[in-house]
């Protein structure tokens, strides 16, 4: 079980040469349950990669505290990345299991890429990889470690729509099959509908809490366009500030 409570005071990078500093973040308190999937909503460059490196330790230098609490001692994270970061001179399962410190059982990693229908490319160099495979591998690569908390930031962004929508079913197919509690930045609003049990969204910078709601539609019926378009439009009717955020 992971609960993760975020209460960060202040962010602020110092002033470089003659821009003054900059506070990225500003009183920002959001709360996770255990295997729950959020979606963080907000423009670009408010402050959602910042946030992610912050709750994953990158980034020590702020005002506030992050608890995770789990039954380990030191919270596992698994981190996906806009770019894939995937290293070219090792194939894909060897992408895969270098996260994996010490022993690992080479089934685990076989169902991983039986369920992202790459079995047939775990031996490929990533040169030979479309970009939606790629990201296919990261996310691989992030599950395996059996993270308490999954940060995924903008994964798909660049993808072509069919692409997109083939990458999101198989990571929610992974998820539920595997479950973490998982922190998902998009400022795609129909992406964040079809994937999210919560919606968080967030202001220009200084980055704080906006609003947040949840999605009341089946999982089951995610993929029916609309219905995630009926409720995206009920949204920015109710709530037209959310206009601004994307």
């Amino acid at each position: 079980m992971t609960a993760i409570a975020i209460d960060i005071h202040s962010k602020t990078y110092s002033a470089q040469g003659t821009a003054p500093a900059h506070r990225a973040i500003a009183n920002l308190k959001l709360t996770l349950t255990s295997n729950e999937f959020i979606c963080l909503v907000g423009p670009s460059g408010c402050g959602k990669t910042t946030l992610l490196n912050i709750i994953a330790g990158l980034d020590p230098d702020f005002k506030g505290d992050i608890r995770l609490e789990t039954g380990h001692k030191k919270p596992v994270i698994g981190y996906v990345f806009q770019n894939p970061r995937l290293l070219p001179w090792r194939t894909v399962r060897e992408n895969i299991t270098l996260a994996l410190a010490g022993e690992h059982a080479p089934e685990t990693v076989d169902a991983l890429l039986d369920i992202m229908q790459l079995t047939q490319a775990q031996h490929v160099y990533p040169e030979r990889l479309s970009l939606g495979m790629s990201r296919r591998v990261s996310i691989i690569r992030a599950f395996a470690v059996n993270p308490d908390i999954l940060l995924m930031d903008e994964p798909f962004v660049s993808l072509d729509a069919p692409t997109a929508r083939q990458v999101r079913n198989l990571l929610l197919e992974l998820w539920q099959r595997r479950p973490h509690t998982v922190l998902f930045v998009t400022h795609d609003l129909r992406e964040a509908i079809a994937l999210a049990d919560r919606l968080l969204f967030l202001s220009p910078s200084p980055m704080t809490v906006m609003g947040e709601i949840s999605v009341p539609i089946a999982r089951a019926e995610r993929n029916d366009e609309a219905q995630v378009e009926a409720f995206r439009q009920k949204l920015l009717a109710h709530y037209p500030e959310i206009k601004t955020l994307l």
